[in-house]
C-alpha cells in the first residue's frame, strides 16, 4: 500500500500536469487537428514545462537553493514558482492563440493564475500542495471540456476524482502536507479553471 500511495507523487508530479492536460485535450476533442501541429505543440510544451524546469532544478540544487524536487520547505519554492510563471506565460504568448485554441489557451492561463497564487502564498510563508493543485486543475479542465464539446467524459472525470484522493492520501501518508495545505491546493488549482470557463465555454 505504501508503494501504491507513493507512486501517485511521481506519476502526477506538478511538472507533468501541463503536458497531461494538453494530451487529454488532443485525445478528447472532436475537432480535426493537424497531426504535425499537435506534435509541434506537445514538443514545445515538453521542452518548456518539463525539460527546462528539470535543468533549472539541477542548477538551483547545485547553488544550494533547493534540496529536492519535492520542494519540501517553503523557502525553496520561491524561485521555482517564479520560473514556472515565466514559462507558462511563454506558452500563452508563443504556442496557443485565444481565438484558434481557446480551450488550451485558457487552460494555461488558469495554470498561470494557480502558479502565481502559490507564489503569493510562499511570499506569506504559507505552503500548499502543488501536487493537489495540479490534479485539481486537470479535473476541472475535463469538466469544462465535457460541457463545452457536449461529450460524455464521466469515466475520465471519475478517474481523476479518484486521482485527487489518491494524490491527497499520498501526500498525507508521506507527511508532506496537512489537510489545510491540501485543501488550499485543491482550491487554487480548481477555481482559476472554473472562473475562466466563462471565456471559452
Amino acid at each position: 500500500m505504501r508503494i501504491f500511495l507513493k507512486a501517485a507523487s511521481y506519476i502526477f508530479h506538478p511538472l507533468l500536469m501541463p503536458l497531461l492536460g494538453t494530451m487529454l485535450y488532443f485525445i478528447v476533442t472532436p475537432r480535426y487537428l493537424d497531426p504535425e501541429i499537435m506534435r509541434a505543440n506537445l514538443f514545445g510544451i515538453t521542452i518548456i514545462t518539463l525539460i527546462i524546469p528539470v535543468v533549472v532544478f539541477f542548477l538551483l540544487k547545485n547553488l544550494g537553493v533547493v534540496e529536492s524536487i519535492y520542494l519540501k520547505h517553503v523557502k525553496e519554492r520561491k524561485f521555482p514558482l517564479m520560473i514556472q510563471c515565466i514559462l507558462l506565460l511563454l506558452i500563452i504568448k508563443m504556442i496557443f492563440d485565444p481565438y484558434e485554441d481557446p480551450e488550451l489557451y485558457y487552460f494555461f492561463v488558469g495554470l498561470l493564475f494557480s502558479a502565481f497564487s502559490a507564489l503569493v502564498m510562499v511570499l506569506f510563508k504559507q505552503k500548499i500542495s502543488l501536487h493537489q493543485m495540479g490534479v485539481a486543475g486537470i479535473l476541472m479542465f475535463l469538466v469544462g471540456l465535457s460541457a463545452h464539446f457536449k461529450i460524455n467524459l464521466l469515466v475520465t472525470i471519475s478517474f481523476f476524482l479518484f486521482v485527487n484522493g489518491w494524490v491527497a492520501s499520498s501526500r498525507l501518508n508521506g507527511n508532506a502536507h496537512t489537510y489545510a495545505e491540501l485543501g488550499i491546493g485543491l482550491f487554487l488549482g480548481a477555481i482559476p479553471q472554473l472562473i475562466l470557463f466563462s471565456f471559452w465555454l
